[in-house]
C-alpha cells in the first residue's frame, strides 16, 4: 500500500495538472470506486460536475481536494488502497483495463483518471470541516498530521508515544498518533534507530523516540525525493511512472542479505499479518522484564 512519500508524489502531480480546472464530466465505470459515496455514484457525479478543483491536499496516505463552484464546504477525497491510481492521461490514450473513474475538464485538456485493479481504493464527494481552509474532509479530520507536516507537533509525539502502553513499531501506524507512516517506513526508521519492532514504547527513552521520529522524516524524505518505493507497477505517479526508493532500503524487503551498518544477515518476522525486517544484532530483542 502507498505510504506517505508516494502519495504526496501524487498530490504533487494533482496540484501541477488540476488545479483550477473545472470538472465537465464524470463517468462511474465500477461502482466500488465510489462505494464511499453514501447516496451512490449518481450523487457522486451530480455533485463533482461543474466544480471547480482547487490545490490538492494530503494527510498521511489520504488525498483531497477542496471544490468549488457549485455551492462551498465539500472536496473530492480519494484514497488510492492497494493499488489505485490517480493518472493525468490525454483524451485520446486508450482506456486502461483497470480504469474506474474518469473527469473530464471543459478546458479539453488532460483528463484524471481513477484506476484501481484490485478496488480497495476508492473515491468520494464528501463534506469538509466547517471554517477549515483546507477543505479537510469531516471523516479524516481524526487523523493526525504526519511528520513532514510544518504543523507536526514533535514534543507531543514524543510524550504520546511513551505513554501508550503498546509496542513501537504498533505506535508507528497508529495513524491518529502520527499518520503516513507504513510498514515500509516503520521498518526503515526502526533500523536506522537500533531500535526493534517489538519493543514496548514505555521503555523508550525520550532521546529515542526523538531520534525515531527524526529518523522516519528523513527516510520518508529522501524516498520522497526519488518518487518513493515501487516494488511493482501499482504505485506510479500521476504520469505513470515508478518511484526508485527501492534500492535504498536499509532494511525492509533484505532478507538474509547483510546488514549495512554491522553486515549481520536482516531477518524477517510475521507481524500482525505482515513482515517486520530487522536486524538481530543492531535491533536487539527486548528482554521480558520480570514477573512477565
Amino acid at each position: 500500500m502507498p505510504e506517505l512519500p508516494e502519495v504526496e508524489v501524487v498530490r504533487r502531480g494533482l496540484a501541477n495538472w488540476v488545479t483550477g480546472r473545472t470538472v465537465g464530466d464524470v463517468q462511474v465505470l465500477h461502482p466500488r470506486a465510489v462505494r464511499r459515496q453514501p447516496a451512490g455514484a449518481a450523487d457522486f457525479t451530480a455533485r463533482l460536475t461543474g466544480t471547480t478543483l482547487g490545490t490538492a491536499q494530503r494527510r498521511g496516505k489520504y488525498l483531497w481536494v477542496p471544490l468549488s463552484g457549485t455551492g462551498t464546504g465539500f472536496s473530492l477525497i480519494g484514497h488510492l488502497g492497494m493499488s489505485g491510481q490517480l493518472l493525468v492521461q490525454d483524451p485520446t490514450a486508450a482506456d486502461e483495463t483497470h480504469l474506474r473513474v474518469r473527469l473530464r475538464f471543459t478546458d479539453g485538456g488532460r483528463e484524471l483518471r481513477f484506476v484501481d485493479q484490485r478496488t480497495f481504493g476508492g473515491l468520494a464527494v464528501e463534506e469538509a470541516e466547517e471554517g477549515d481552509p483546507e477543505g479537510t474532509p469531516v471523516s479524516i479530520a481524526h487523523i493526525a498530521r504526519d511528520p513532514l507536516d510544518p504543523r507536526f507537533d514533535d514534543a507531543a509525539f514524543v510524550a504520546a508515544l511513551r505513554a501508550r502502553r503498546t509496542t513501537v513499531k504498533r505506535a508507528l501506524l497508529d495513524q491518529t498518533l502520527i499518520s503516513g507512516v507504513g510498514n515500509i517506513y516503520a521498518d526503515e526508521a526502526l533500523w536506522r534507530s537500533g531500535l526493534h519492532y517489538d519493543r514496548p514504547t514505555a521503555t523508550v527513552t525520550r532521546p529515542q523516540a526523538a531520534l525515531l521520529l527524526a529518523n522516519a522524516r528523513d527516510v520518508m524524505t529522501a524516498a520522497l525525493a526519488v518518487g518513493g518505493t515501487s516494488f511493482d507497477s501499482l504505485y506510479v505517479n500521476v504520469n505513470g511512472e515508478s518511484g526508485y526508493f527501492s534500492r535504498d532500503l536499509d532494511a525492509y524487503g533484505r532478507e538474509h542479505e547483510p546488514c549495512r551498518r554491522c553486515g549481520t544477515a536482516i531477518r524477517r518476522a510475521a507481524w500482525m499479518n505482515r513482515s517486520s525486517y530487522f536486524c538481530p544484532r543492531c535491533q536487539r530483542v527486548p528482554r521480558l522484564r520480570s514477573g512477565g
